[in-house]
């Protein structure tokens, strides 16, 4: 018993006091509470929806209280944050579109687009998961369809913008190889081969993306959350961009940069910016330079306010040797130490525990490679 057993009136009533009951680790007494007065099946699937809702609300925010879930619903939906990015420029580009949404889920993305002024139908193969995507649309007073159906055999004449948003898990796992998606890769090209957006992994290998199709990698509050590619009327002409949210810095060039010696300041570029192979546009944002060509750190003698990179400003060079870096803690009383690495195998965890930070000072460690060699340097973060 699930979503569906929640929509008529008598389950109405059991999830609202399951609701109004609910906190978390609260569960085993909520249900037995609850049991007194309804069917334990019912109360154990509102219990589920109540649990399901608390967590929603660091992707959904306020509407996460009137939304209805399915786990791995839950757990594939796209936050709102993203979702609102991606239908706005889809609306900016294509007002009023009718777009239909390919493995909808519970209907994410469908409500963004919905705000955002387009013609929005769903299809989802899953039966419950539908039931939740078409009561969401309900409940957010949305219009919009959701249809049971399979994605590769669904008619998409009709539609203006396809959304396809391919299963990545299997077994309950993630599925990191594009050419393990479901639908298959080869029916995601085709969709690329007309306007379309497709939600994939943000480990999306660049030449896996079709020519003429832009792969826009997404990060929100610093944390790469997916990448998108852009076909059609929705291609902006460039084959890669990083856009970080919330602000909406975007970037989708990036020009020659040099490479020098280390200057006073570090700057490390967002994981989006990482990920598109942007990291020279950062250079060229902060009038700086790379430590090596094939390592993702910029550095600068000029301290540049931007929305692509964290600063450091770089406080020594210290010996890559763990004597020394010991030395250093116990010198300097570092009591809490932040340890950034790249290009070097090293387990920051395990480094910090060797190194025994015990004072009340505050360092942070940044320790990469510049042509064979490692190097650490103590730094200050901006």
């Amino acid at each position: 018993m699930t979503v569906s057993a929640l929509l008529d009136d008598v389950g109405a009533e059991v999830l609202a006091a399951a609701c109004s009951e609910y906190a978390v680790g609260r569960e085993l007494q909520v249900v037995e509470k609850l049991r007194k007065r309804y069917d334990g099946a019912l109360v154990s699937a509102a219990v589920t929806q109540a649990a399901l809702r608390v967590r929603a609300v660091a992707k959904f925010g306020a509407d996460a209280e009137r939304m209805f879930f399915t786990p791995d619903g839950y757990e594939q939906a796209t936050r709102t944050t993203v979702g609102v990015h991606r239908a706005s420029r889809i609306a900016a580009a294509l007002p009023g579109a009718s777009v239909i949404d390919l493995g909808c889920g519970i209907g994410g993305d469908l409500i963004s687009a919905a705000r955002a002024g387009l013609r929005v139908t769903g299809v989802e193969r899953d039966a419950e998961t539908a039931a939740a995507a078409r009561a969401n649309l309900a409940a957010l007073g949305l219009s919009g369809e959701v249809v049971v159906g399979d994605a590769e055999s669904t008619d998409l004449a009709a539609y203006d913008v396809v959304f396809a948003d391919p299963a990545r898990r299997a077994d309950g796992r993630r599925v990191f190889d594009h050419n393990a998606y479901s639908p298959p890769w080869s029916f995601v090209s085709a969709l690329l081969e007309r306007t379309a957006c497709v939600k994939v992994a943000p480990g999306i290998p660049h030449d896996a993306v079709p020519a003429d199709v832009e792969a826009e990698w997404i990060s929100d509050a610093g944390e790469v959350k997916e990448a998108a590619l852009w076909s059609g009327a929705l291609y902006a002409g460039v084959a890669r961009r990083a856009t970080l949210l919330p602000g909406g810095a975007t970037v989708g060039t990036a020009p020659e940069a040099v490479v020098g010696p280390v200057g006073r300041y570090l700057y490390e570029p967002d994981g989006a910016v990482i990920r598109a192979g942007l990291v020279t546009a950062v250079a060229a944002a902060v009038d700086g330079w790379l430590l090596d060509p094939r390592i993702a750190y910029v550095t600068s003698d000029t301290l540049t306010p931007t929305a692509f990179a964290s600063a450091y400003e770089v406080v020594e060079e210290l010996p890559y040797k763990e004597k020394s870096l010991r030395a250093w803690v116990r010198t300097n009383g570092i009591g809490t130490l932040e340890i950034k690495k790249r290009g070097v195998d090293v387990d920051p965890a395990v480094l910090r525990k060797k190194l025994g930070p015990k004072g009340t000072a505050t360092a942070t460690l940044l320790i990469t490679r510049i042509g064979r060699d490692a190097v650490a340097y103590s730094c200050r973060r901006i």
